[in-house]
């Protein structure tokens, strides 16, 4: 079995002016030459001369009406669906915006392209509900917006539905057809999962080509921003029953070099599941916008790492040279395994990140943190390159974001098999009476499923390829048909010998002949943290063979 995943661990002033930003764009495309289309190679020509010069820090102009705003009031303020841009144009497209408040303290500003014009989509208050908030309309006066959602009719010809929202820092949200936001993407994380303050570049500025009838694709471009990274991005969002989003990314660093850059990265949330059982009894089997990392290598091997609530932050690496894809998926779509009416985990999409061109060598990251509850975002995976680029060149890096509730087509009718579900209970052994007893280790149930094992003959001999770090010890394996699944199962008993330590366990299917069935099962028990040492109490004084005299009465 190929050990190319071998794991490390390491424990938004008002946009009625044009901006100086859009006047040097204006000047540089409507100037004496004759004019021509705004592209991304304008924006990346901005994106290094802006890293050129020193870093400067978004300001807030937030009245305390908004500053002070909580988020029950900030969710109340929502666009008018006769506010939208384009409302009146025959475009499939609309744009929505977000208002400023709470932490998003500075203005976004947000230009279309019409032609070869570029110009602005100038704020104005009148485009929100503010829904019975006591808003003051001279606190309004030198405000902007805070993000945008792009809305298509996704679901039905005569509705239009929300189907990407940018908003905050670097981050975006897609969905398609019959799905429900989940998980998020980011332009770009630096130093994410460090002890050090993780920086949070931002989406500084947007431009958005106003569509045509006929169109069906949107294209979103970005100027990104931090004390250590700029970037010039472009999106093109293709809604569909699986939405698409095409990234052209350049960037380019300031300064010193940061320790981490992760590029095309991913947030989600992992709460608890079959894998880790909840700490406290819930009606929902599991709660989480996705359940494990896949990663597709180049020599072809799959693998299936199941995420982790851990006990303190983990972060792992895979290494992952000409990468051919990763990302962030949610397996298993019956409701039954979720339960939940009000938050639809089962219609959360997966993200797959499929790199176009070879990115070279370098390691997909996966970081794990501790989280109470599901409010939290407490995953994050990117691609981390082995060597970054000198000031003045970009990384220059294209890739295809795939918003999908069908995880299987990922593998593109390969003849192979994948990790059905992990199962996580205590460790038993049938005694001689038939009766199970536990016998003090771990028990990893691994359903696997697809074309190569739905085809196998009955009574074909499927062994297991098993292995695990010295921090696991592997006291039992069986692998047994799953008729159920069409599919088989492989069940470990194991023992965490050195909790302090985290324990690694890899597996998959071989059928008769030796060839491999399955992508890679790839697990981790986090390691625990190691108990503080309570120092013991000084020892009390011996009492006196007397007491001491009563004061004296008065």
């Amino acid at each position: 079995m190929c050990r190319s995943f071998l794991p490390v661990l390491t424990i938004f002033a008002p946009v009625r002016r044009t901006g100086l930003l859009l006047a040097t764009l204006a000047g540089l495309l409507l100037g004496a030459a004759p004019a021509r289309a705004f592209s991304l190679d304008d924006l990346t020509t901005h994106a290094l001369a802006l890293a050129a010069k020193p870093y400067q820090e978004p300001q807030s102009n937030l009245p305390p009406a908004f500053s002070q705003m909580q988020f029950d009031d900030y969710i109340r303020i929502q666009p008018r669906p006769e506010g939208f841009a384009w409302a009146q144009d025959a475009t499939p497209f609309k744009l929505g915006f977000y208002h400023q408040g709470m932490q998003f303290s500075s203005p976004v500003p947000i230009h279309e392209l019409v032609g070869d014009a570029v110009q602005d989509l100038p704020y104005d208050p009148s485009r929100f509900n503010f829904n019975g908030l006591a808003i003051d309309a001279e606190a309004t006066r030198n405000l902007g917006y805070a993000g945008f959602r792009v809305l298509y009719p996704l679901n039905r010809p005569d509705k239009s539905d929300e189907v990407m929202s940018l908003l905050g820092a670097s981050y975006f949200r897609v969905i398609g057809k019959g799905q429900v936001y989940g998980l998020s993407g980011r332009g770009l994380a630096i130093d994410t999962g460090l002890a050090e303050p993780e920086e949070f570049p931002r989406f500084r500025e947007f431009w958005v080509r106003r569509p045509a009838p006929q169109d069906r694709q949107l294209v979103i471009y970005a100027l990104l921003d931090s004390p250590r990274a700029t970037g010039a991005y472009e999106f093109t969002l293709t809604p569909g029953d699986d939405s698409l989003l095409d990234v052209r990314a350049r960037i380019f660093l300031r300064g010193a070099a940061p320790k981490v850059l992760g590029v095309a990265p991913l947030t989600s949330m992992f709460l608890f599941g079959p894998s880790q059982h909840a700490a406290t009894p819930n009606f929902r089997p599991a709660i989480h916008d996705s359940n494990g990392l896949a990663i597709h290598a180049a020599n072809g091997e799959w693998l299936w790492r199941p995420l982790n609530n851990p006990p303190q932050v983990v972060t792992s690496h895979f290494r992952a040279d000409s990468l051919q894809g990763f990302g962030l998926l949610q397996r298993g779509r019956e409701f039954s395994r979720f339960e939940d009416l009000k938050d639809r985990y089962d219609l959360r999409p997966s993200a797959w990140i499929e790199p176009r061109g070879d990115w070279g060598p370098g390691s997909v990251t996966l970081l794990e943190l501790p989280t109470p509850d599901e409010t939290n975002d407490n995953i994050a995976a990117f691609w981390q390159p082995d060597v970054l680029p000198a000031p003045g060149t970009p990384l220059a890096l294209d890739y295809r974001i795939h918003w999908t509730r069908d995880e299987a087509a990922l593998f593109g009718g390969g003849d192979i098999a994948w990790v059905r579900q992990t199962l996580r209970a205590a460790g038993e052994r049938y005694q001689p009476n038939l009766v199970r007893q536990t016998d003090g280790s771990l028990a990893l149930i691994v359903d696997f499923e697809g074309p190569s094992l739905a085809r196998l003959p009955a009574g074909t001999a499927v062994t297991a390829s098993v292995s695990g770090n010295a921090a696991v010890r592997i006291v039992g394996t069986t692998v047994q048909a799953n008729p159920a699944i069409r599919g088989w199962r492989l069940t470990l008993r194991v023992q965490h010998a050195d909790p302090a330590q985290a324990g690694e366990l890899r597996a998959a299917l071989a059928g008769p002949d030796g060839r491999t069935l399955t992508e890679t099962w790839s697990y981790q028990l986090p390691p625990q943290p190691v108990p503080r040492q309570v120092p013991a109490p000084a020892a009390a004084p011996e009492p006196s063979a007397a007491p001491a005299a009563a004061p004296a009465q008065q």
